[in-house]
């Protein structure tokens, strides 16, 4: 690895996944080194990200500092027996798997004494664009990260995120209710409107916020990594005492229903509702969520007839046009040559106008035009450029000539701009403009 004042760090497995996420992120805080046995895949990632690779883990961990296991949970034990006895001396090991009890233990186990370990839970995907304002739980083993703790802590305090510390086993509690029981019931949900064999697309024509949200949030679910939903239902022992609480506590409430027991039924939910803390806290979170499926055709609807920018969430193509109609879930756009494109609502965002100026910047042919006008002699030439710049068509201006001379009054000054625009139309407006304030075009 390059030797400089940052620290090396490898991450095993670093090629996909939350591994290859941390390699992005941190490549500029760190010497990153990622591995994968399948050097024909795990290569090209490297390069692909400006990272070092290797395909031998022990001979990867030789100079690091900070060694990240990022493989799937089931090799996760085994992979940590074989990589941790060779960490280097004063070196300190992670994992980032969503279960610690296991893996904790393996560290413990097969990290050598004279180096550190630090189990780790990044409560996010590779999905988000930044550390900030995301949660990562620590749970340190006694005395056995006294120099890399606050290091490791002072790090993501600094690029804001919220560090929770515990311990792997109530780390484990939590998360089979937090990830393995909120999972599950929504694994069970897209399975039983599978199995009732319901038209989804057609069922969002009658939905309520309510529904359109837990239906998506299914679908955020179902529609990611089928195998890790596996593992953390699998791995984490407490998962199981969550899931059979609910399967017990879902045919109880059914044999309420239809057994007529309305107080018992209506009890259990007061109960429960009690049981919920924050609920002033979560209407308002809810309330703002719902909120947010009619904000986009609220705001689209106000620009009917005006141009946008609207940007494609998972292509990220940018489509400009005027807009036509709006409805509930799409909306229509003319471009040019009066061609039509209708979107979904839920595929794009809104673009700002600072983002629809870079866009158009950066992407459309521009015109550029010399203007020569009289003014005052007396002018500040900063004053005057940013007088230009502030021109609403004007993109870019640099004053490019000023000339006193013969045919020109004393009190007066030929003042010569370069400036773009988007279109030829607009040079009318700007010399309309330059007019206004008491300025003589020079043909």
């Amino acid at each position: 690895m390059t030797h400089n004042d940052k620290s090396n760090m490898t991450i095993i497995g670093g090629t996909r996944g939350l591994g290859k996420w941390f390699a992005e992120h941190l490549k500029n805080d760190f010497n990153i080194r990622i591995t994968s046995r399948d050097e024909s895949s795990g290569k090209p990632v490297a390069e692909e990200i400006g990272v070092e690779y290797s395909n031998n883990n022990i001979e990867a961990i030789k100079d690091a500092d900070i060694i990240v296991f990022s493989v799937p949970i089931e090799h996760m034990v085994e992979t940590i027996r074989e990589v941790a006895p060779h960490a280097p001396e004063g070196s300190l090991l992670m994992d980032v798997t969503s279960v610690k009890t296991e893996p904790a233990e393996a560290l413990k186990k097969y990290a050598p004494e004279n180096a550190e370990i630090l189990p780790c839970h990044p409560m996010f995907g590779p999905r988000v664009p930044t550390l900030k304002r995301q949660i990562i739980i620590l749970t340190p083993i006694e005395n056995r990260s006294p120099k890399w703790l606050p290091r490791v802590k002072d790090y993501l305090d600094k690029t804001d995120c919220e560090v929770v510390i515990t311990t792997p086993n109530e780390h484990d509690k939590y998360m089979s209710i937090v990830q393995g029981l909120t999972h599950f019931s929504y694994i069970s949900l897209a399975s039983t409107i599978r199995k009732l064999n319901i038209n989804v697309k057609e069922s969002r024509n009658f939905s309520s916020p309510v529904y359109t949200i837990m239906l998506d949030m299914v679908s955020r679910v179902v529609y990611q990594n089928p195998y890790l939903y596996y593992s953390i239902q699998k791995n984490n022992l407490e998962t199981s005492n969550a899931r059979e609480a609910l399967i017990k506590e879902s045919i109880y409430l059914s044999n309420l229903i239809e057994g007529g027991k309305e107080d018992d039924f209506v009890k259990s939910i007061v109960e429960s509702a009690k049981h919920l803390d924050d609920h002033e806290d979560a209407l308002a979170r809810s309330d703002k969520a719902i909120s947010m499926l009619t904000q986009k055709s609220n705001v689209l609807a106000k620009s009917i007839g005006k141009e946008v920018g609207l940007k494609h969430q998972h292509s990220e193509n940018v489509h400009m046009g005027i807009v036509k109609e709006v409805g509930s879930k799409n909306v229509i756009l003319e471009t040019g040559n009066n061609d039509e494109i209708c979107f979904k609502l839920s595929n794009v965002d809104i673009m700002s106008e600072n983002e629809v100026f870079e866009w158009k910047k950066d992407n459309l042919q521009l015109e550029n035009f010399n203007l020569s006008v009289l003014l005052p002699s007396k002018c500040d030439e900063k004053y005057l450029l940013e007088m230009f710049r502030n021109i609403e068509p004007v993109i870019d201006v640099e004053l490019i000539d000023v000339y006193n001379g013969e045919q020109i009054d004393d009190s007066q000054t030929s003042y010569t701009f370069h400036y773009t625009v988007f279109e030829r139309e607009e040079k009318d407006y700007v010399e309309e403009f330059i007019e206004g304030i008491g300025g003589t075009i020079r043909k």
